[in-house]
């Protein structure tokens, strides 16, 4: 504790900077941080520990703030600095039993080489806490500890399992739980030389993040003389990279939607609030206090909140009954290790052990090697459930059967090895169309609840490869880059009507029904077409439930939409001819530059209202890389929405924002002298 006591007493006195303490073996004089002309960190170290100290520092320089309140959630103190909208997270952090849950395996499961990564990155971020005193948002979370990052993680891997969306259902909806974790999906496909036109292999890792906050993407290169050597990007807090590309492999990651959660009712006692019956007899809720602290009026006042526990798991008493939750993302700690081995894997073989771990809770994965490799699978943990249940709805919580304890082993997920047609794919949607034909995985398990669904991104990338025997490097790009929506919309609720709607019948709205009608589906910035139905689904959006609750929208709604559309149109721009870039804009600092793309299509956007009627962009195409594996090695373009930092004074805060735009890629190289040759500045985190 001594060397804890220091730091604490350090930021006490205000002091720049402090004696290295944790992690001593390692020498920041003997870690290089190289910029190159964009600002992108390139670190190189003797050992892995001494990367992810680097890796830490830099990220804090470009970001700290972020990463300050991401620790924040994982040591349950965001109320302390955001008041009662942190409160809620803090909390789920003491319902899910985090804290007990990495104090107890921490040091069993966890391998000594992940812990020393955890250590370094610790540590770098600790020491920059030291040097910039003034940085720091909340002096409570330093020294940050090991144990607290796997928190965090566990926490996000949570979230990712629907823990926000099952506990806010269970709350009424009243609880505005998580909300900046919300993701709109990602694309990811890979072609080997069966596919293409040259014989190499390509990869495209692309997921739609949030532009900005906890889970947008930092992108990095890392090199170790422990074998180390990978550009891709992680999230703040993140000691490794969580989907990128080694000197020999690569994968991408989209959002999947298997049933990684399960909610019951429990059986109460009438007699006793705290007694529920399982298999016949009454059992009692475990209860514990979640300690609190919640900063209002600018002063931190202790609150305390009971969490309540069945055999099922985090238990929620409200007046429409007691529910509890149950979920296979809240039983392991290891998520972040099997990143790491990822990073670490030189072939297929090391790929498919680390995939063994099991640690990850969901996540469809597309991977690609020098090797002519191509794979994919939709991950997850999913429990092994009794059949005779109907696991979609909310589950009686009074019986073992209900009760699983077993996963089903990585063998019985939906994936594709090498494929006769040469290529794989997903966006988000359904994992039994991954590829051609039937290559296809095929549904063992239906309690497993794997989606079925398909997307405008998944029948668009269905047209643009079916007339393709082969694909070119351009082709591929091509597809990457694409704006334009299938021939049939693929929305949940069936649009086409609002393109069927006859001039002449409604006068009122001619003028977009005409717009509509000559619009190519492109969405262009400087499409009039693309501009008319941005402002169609804003105004479905306002009218969400309305328009859901029809799979097929008639003439009489559709007619109603377009009025909308028109009037918001008229009283925020004074006209109806508006293209998309015109409203719709890239915004950071004081720039702001028209931007392209609608939701769903393969390089899409998601916006917000921002000001003057416009809105801005918030979520969709983000961070991009590109991939080719070539005899010589692999060859990388990417290419991040804004810069390379979050810092308004930074060079690098919005110089990718025109190059976004215009969809124009950076090169990379995983090529250590030509990464020194090519350096903007070599400097030491210290």
């Amino acid at each position: 504790m001594k060397k804890y006591r220091l730091l604490i007493t350090c930021f006490l006195i205000g002091l720049a900077a402090i004696p290295y303490q944790v992690g001593a073996q390692i020498n920041p004089a003997k870690i290089d941080i190289i910029r190159d002309s964009f600002g992108v960190p390139h670190i190189f170290g003797k050992t892995d520990p001494d990367v992810a100290y680097g890796l830490a520092w830099a990220h804090a320089e470009d970001d700290f703030g972020t990463i300050q309140q991401s620790l924040m959630a994982g040591k349950s103190m965001l109320a302390q600095y955001q008041g009662k909208k942190g409160a809620s997270i803090d909390y789920i952090i003491h319902l899910l039993r985090i804290p007990e849950l990495v104090e107890e395996k921490y040091e069993s499961d966890l391998s000594p080489a992940f812990k020393k990564l955890l250590e370094g990155y610790a540590a770098g971020l600790n020491a920059y806490a030291a040097a910039h005193p003034k940085e720091v948002m909340l002096k409570k979370i330093f020294p940050v500890t090991p144990k607290d990052m796997v928190q965090y993680s566990v926490l996000q891997l949570c979230v990712l399992s629907g823990a926000d969306k099952a506990l806010s259902s269970i709350f009424g909806g009243t609880v505005p739980l998580l909300e900046n974790y919300k993701t709109q999906g990602s694309n990811a496909f890979a072609f080997n030389s069966a596919k293409t036109t040259d014989g190499q292999v390509y990869l495209d890792i692309n997921a739609h993040q949030p532009l900005e906050g906890p889970v947008a993407f930092y992108e990095a290169h890392l090199n170790s003389e422990d074998g180390w050597n990978i550009i891709g990007a992680n999230f703040p807090g993140a000691p490794c990279i969580l989907h990128g590309c080694n000197e020999y492999l690569g994968w991408a990651h989209t959002v999947n939607a298997p049933d990684k959660l399960d909610v019951y009712q429990l059986e109460m006692n009438p007699k006793n609030k705290l007694q529920y019956k399982f298999d016949g007899k009454w059992e009692t809720l475990e209860v514990k206090t979640a300690p609190l602290k919640v900063k209002i009026a600018g002063v931190i006042a202790p609150l305390s909140k009971k969490a309540y526990w069945s055999k099922y798991g985090p238990t929620i008493i409200t007046p429409r009954g007691v529910f509890s939750i149950r979920m296979p993302a809240q039983m392991d700690i290891r998520g972040l290790e099997q990143w790491y081995a990822f990073n670490k894997a030189k072939n297929f073989t090391e790929f498919k052990n680390a995939l063994n771990m099991l640690a990850i809770p969901g996540y469809n994965i597309v991977y690609a090697d020098r090797y002519d490799t191509i794979y994919y699978i939709s991950n997850g943990r999913i429990p092994v459930r009794d059949k005779n249940y109907n696991w979609k709805t909310t589950l009686p919580g009074n019986t073992s059967k209900t009760l699983w304890t077993d996963l089903h082993p990585l063998s019985s997920l939906p994936q594709v090895l090498q494929p006769k047609s040469g290529y794989v794919y997903n966006t988000n949607h359904s994992p039994f169309h991954s590829t051609f034909g039937t290559d296809n995985p095929t549904i063992i398990d239906p309690t497993m609840g794997y989606e079925t669904l398909e997307n405008n991104r998944s029948m668009r990338f269905d047209e643009l490869i079916k007339p393709l025997s082969k694909v070119s490097y351009e082709d591929f790009k091509r597809i990457k880059f694409d704006r334009q929506f299938p021939s049939s919309f693929y929305f949940p609720s069936k649009i086409d009507t609002v393109f069927l709607l006859n001039s002449t019948e409604f006068p009122d709205i001619a003028d977009i029904i005409t717009q509509l009608g000559n619009w190519n589906r492109n969405s262009d910035a400087e499409s009039i077409g693309a501009g008319t139905f941005f402002f169609v689904q804003a105004a479905a959006s306002k009218n969400k439930a309305l328009y859901l609750q029809n799979k097929s929208i008639s003439k009489i709604l559709a007619a109603q939409l377009l009025r909308e559309a028109k009037q918001t149109m008229l009283k925020d721009f004074g006209k109806t001819n508006i293209a998309l870039g015109e409203v719709q804009k890239l915004v950071r600092g004081s720039k702001e530059i028209p931007l392209p793309g609608l939701p769903d299509v393969l390089a899409p956007m998601y916006s917000i209202p921002y000001k003057d009627g416009k809105w801005k962009g918030n979520q969709g195409d983000a961070y991009i890389e590109l991939v080719r594996f070539t005899k010589d090695g692999p060859q990388i373009e990417s290419l991040n929405v804004y810069g390379a930092s979050a810092k308004k004074d930074s060079p690098h805060y919005t110089d990718q924002m025109e190059m976004f735009t215009r969809q124009q890629t950076k090169k990379m190289t995983l090529n250590k002298e030509e990464v020194y040759k090519n350096a903007k500045s070599i400097y030491h985190p210290q």
